[in-house]
């Protein structure tokens, strides 16, 4: 079967999305889905979504790594899913859309470098606090503040973490950061990929919100630089280590179109 795809990417996370509102895949094997995001022999991405109707949203959300396993939420592919179903007339420029942690509202603008999407992320109630921060933002985030974050192996010490006996049975992402001036600096270990990401949407949400517990705010923003370029993440501290109206906002773009078999 020749299934219709897009290719979007928001700071450098690529993700490939079909319009599954027809349900033209009723259902899809991993090795297909890690044929498709294979970057030599097939489309090419950190991961594949399909956009399917919900009779309560604007649409629904439905996310597979790059291993070819449903994943928990992705915040640069809730982006990307709400600039594509923008474009197709799916959605307005905001609404609701139902995803594996819930719903989430969204708003589209145009920014300095094009379109910009503003994601909401589920409320934080609780954030561990050891060696690093752990915290769930809609899929499970590790927190290292450290020095000179570009110069760290990150495959070899995320995966020290991510396989440790704490996190080895469920996974976890493993972040690095490092403040430079008011902002972060973010590199990420992302499980499912199983290998370094140019960004991750839950994952400097979870960053931001670790700085924030650091730092004791209330309230504000954090502007964080990825290798794939820049996010804001706003947030409201709700409790000792609890987080609400949490938004991450950030560039959501087009990259190409195509067909492929199924």
């Amino acid at each position: 079967m020749t299934i219709p795809f897009h290719k979007y990417q928001g700071t450098g996370n690529d993700f490939v999305i079909i319009d599954n509102r027809k349900n033209l895949v009723n259902k899809i094997s991993c090795e297909t889905i890690k044929k498709i995001c294979d970057r030599r022999f097939g489309v090419g991405a950190d991961g594949l979504m399909f956009l399917e109707n919900h009779i309560d949203y604007d649409f629904k959300m439905v996310y597979f790594n790059a291993d070819g396993n449903e994943s928990s939420m992705c915040g640069n592919g809730g982006r990307c899913m709400v600039a594509f179903a923008n474009s197709i007339g799916v959605s307005s420029s905001n609404g609701r859309f139902m995803a594996i942690d819930g719903e989430h509202e969204f708003e589209i603008a145009n920014g300095d470098h094009g379109q910009e999407v503003s994601l909401k992320m589920i409320d934080v109630s609780e954030i561990e606090i050891a060696s690093g921060y752990y915290l769930n933002t809609g899929s499970p985030h590790y927190v290292v503040f450290k020095n000179n974050v570009e110069k760290i192996d990150l495959v070899t010490e995320g995966r020290k973490i991510r396989y440790n006996q704490r996190f080895e049975a469920l996974g976890t992402n493993v972040n690095f950061a490092e403040f430079k001036g008011d902002k972060l600096f973010v590199r990420t270990y992302e499980r499912g990929v199983e290998d370094e990401t140019l960004s991750c949407g839950t994952g400097v949400t979870a960053v931001a919100l670790a700085a924030a517990t650091q730092k004791n705010d209330v309230s504000g923003s954090l502007q964080i630089i990825t290798k794939g370029g820049a996010l804001e993440v706003f947030y409201e501290k709700a409790g000792k280590s609890s987080f609400v109206n949490v938004w991450l906002k950030g560039p959501a773009e087009f990259v190409f179109k195509g067909e492929m078999v199924i």
